[in-house]
């Protein structure tokens, strides 16, 4: 498989949204996205906002730091939230049941490196970096090997 990749700029939190939700209106079960970047950089704002855009009743969205996943359940199907930065090695990982729910789930995963050999090759990884020219803005780097991916993202990133 070839890497491809693209990067967006996100001038302010709304815009960080706005990706969030054109990114969950193409996400199918068995979608892994995996979100990288420093403490700050907005992983679970964007994960948050997909998550809440995919939400048929809306409901609180809290960030898994401390229960490690939170699930909940979309119109197509199930949505795992996982925050792996608290692992400290990667059996933990199947402890959890992640790698079952990669088969079948939309899986957000925050701090992938966790993952180890268990990262998924399918995954569409998004990583989020500050912007230090303003505040709250972010760069936005999206890579993947799948070719799905690539065809998915087309409208969305154009």
């Amino acid at each position: 498989m070839i890497q491809s990749s693209a990067t967006c700029s996100l001038p302010s939190s709304a815009a960080t949204t706005e990706l969030a939700q054109r990114i969950a209106r193409i996400l199918l079960p068995g979608d892994v996205v995996l979100l990288e970047g420093p403490i700050g950089a907005g992983k679970t704002h964007f994960a948050r906002s997909l998550i809440q855009s995919l939400l048929e009743v809306p409901e609180d969205v809290p960030s898994p730091t401390f229960t490690l996943v939170q699930t909940y359940d979309v119109s197509c199907g199930e949505l795992w939230h996982a925050d792996l930065y608290r692992l400290s090695h990667v059996d933990e990982v199947e402890e959890l049941g992640l790698i079952t729910a990669f088969d079948d789930a939309i899986c957000l995963v925050e701090w992938p490196d966790r993952l180890e050999e268990l990262r998924p090759d399918t995954a569409l990884t998004l990583r989020l970096s500050l912007d230090e020219t303003a505040d709250d803005a972010r760069h936005a780097e999206l890579s993947w090997q799948s070719e799905s991916w690539a065809q998915r993202l087309e409208g969305i990133l154009s």
